[in-house]
């Protein structure tokens, strides 16, 4: 099987330029490639992990990966996908953001030399003649047009500035200078950068008079089309600091029944075949799916002895006498307690199990608090220091979130 149709396969493709050149083209040539990533954070998330498959997915086909980093387009930032214009960075920031990126990403893909390239566009973007760069790349792009893209359209109403309006036109020069370097024929991204993407591929077919492709993979949604790698602490992260290894084993474990498979097919190189025998299982039997998708990803992400120890812990939660070592956690100290108590209330906002005291109300009115396995009843109750005379407790939300807060010593 081609790479195409391996990632056609497992559901990762959504729009092409070009179906049947693209299919040709990743199938039975070699080409280099490029997927951008704006360091808008010091940490991947779990929406970029699905484009470094896609990398990785082409790199073992043969095909040659280039990651740029947006170094220039990450101090303007992407309308895509925003309702109001993203926080500027400084330089400092980006450079230390972009440090990040590359650390994790080198974990899936080899950049070792002639396998894969990594660029970043400060180099070109940073000192550009702004009236040179009207005369070649402005002067083919219409403004009546971009409007009508879902990138720009969505913000018309709540007002986009003119700052935001040019970024299409650097990522579609991005692509340009990539295609003049390194002969990069085909630029990848979520299926939110098609109108970027097509202004590349139209760039340079205008200014080169050369054919160039451009490919989205599907967003990573739940089946109802939510959103994936969210959860009330905010975004799944890569990186083990702000998401630990067991959290994120967690996540994955706890994926819905009829979001299991897909992701085994987007987040894994488990074989097809294998999945597809995975796919037959019914109710409770779903379980063990889940157990393999949250192992798998964790394995590609922190490494199979992080992967072992997430699941380990997580077994030992779900059976008798919690194994807590490798649970996620918070400090405490003395100064968290008044009069030798501190309020369940007070604690869960503490540990960040719940965002507000109005929620940890609902909750334990409906019964989804435990602490060390005793259900909280009361609203109003509290925790005494003697509870935390093995120097810790287990908190339990629902039935699949536990957390264990720690008194300083």
């Amino acid at each position: 099987m081609g790479v195409y149709d391996e990632l056609k396969a497992r559901g990762l493709i959504a729009q092409m330029t070009d179906e049947e050149k693209v299919r040709d083209l990743l199938n039975n040539g070699k080409t280099s490639f490029y997927i951008g990533f704006d360091p808008t954070a010091d940490s991947l998330h779990v929406g970029h992990f699905v484009q470094v498959m896609v990398m990785s997915h082409m790199q073992k086909a043969g095909h040659l990966p280039i990651a740029l980093f947006g170094g220039g387009t990450g101090m303007v930032g992407d309308p895509s996908g925003k309702s109001e214009m993203r926080k500027m960075l400084t330089r400092e920031e980006i450079e230390h953001n972009i440090a990040c990126f590359q650390k994790q990403m080198s974990r899936l893909i080899d950049f070792s030399e002639g396998k894969a390239m990594m660029v970043n566009n400060a180099d070109w973007l940073l000192n550009l003649n702004y009236i040179e760069f009207l005369r070649e790349v402005g002067v083919h792009f219409s403004v009546n047009r971009m409007l009508t893209f879902e990138c720009y359209k969505q913000r018309l109403e709540r007002g986009l500035s003119f700052f935001e309006l040019n970024y299409m036109l650097m990522q579609s020069y991005d692509f340009l200078v990539l295609n003049r370097k390194y002969n990069c024929r085909l630029e990848l991204g979520g299926d939110d950068q098609w109108s970027n993407i097509i202004g590349g591929v139209e760039l340079i077919r205008r200014a080169e008079q050369k054919d160039a492709y451009g490919m989205t993979f599907t967003l990573l949604t739940t089946s109802d089309g939510r959103k994936m790698g969210k959860t009330e602490k905010g975004a799944v992260w890569l990186d083990p600091e702000k998401t630990s290894p067991y959290e994120f084993y967690q996540y994955w474990r706890n994926v819905a029944d009829a979001d299991v498979i897909r992701c085994l097919k987007i987040l894994t190189f488990l074989p097809l075949s294998e999945i597809e025998e995975l796919a037959k299982l019914e109710g409770s039997g779903l379980n063990k799916a889940k157990e393999i998708l949250a192992y798998e990803v964790t394995k590609l992400i922190h490494g199979e002895e992080e992967a072992v120890k997430a699941q380990d812990a997580a077994r030992a939660l779900f059976g008798k006498g919690a194994n807590t070592e490798n649970m996620p956690s918070t400090e405490l100290s003395q100064t968290d307690f008044a009069d030798g108590k501190i309020a369940v209330l007070d604690l869960l906002l503490k540990t960040k199990l719940i965002p507000s005291k109005r929620e940890g109300r609902s909750l334990i009115q409906q019964g989804g608090i435990s602490i060390d396995d005793t259900k909280v009843e009361d609203p109003s109750e509290t925790v005494p220091l003697s509870s935390f005379e093995k120097g810790y407790v287990v908190m339990k939300k629902g039935k699949k979130v536990f957390h264990k807060a720690v008194l300083k010593k």
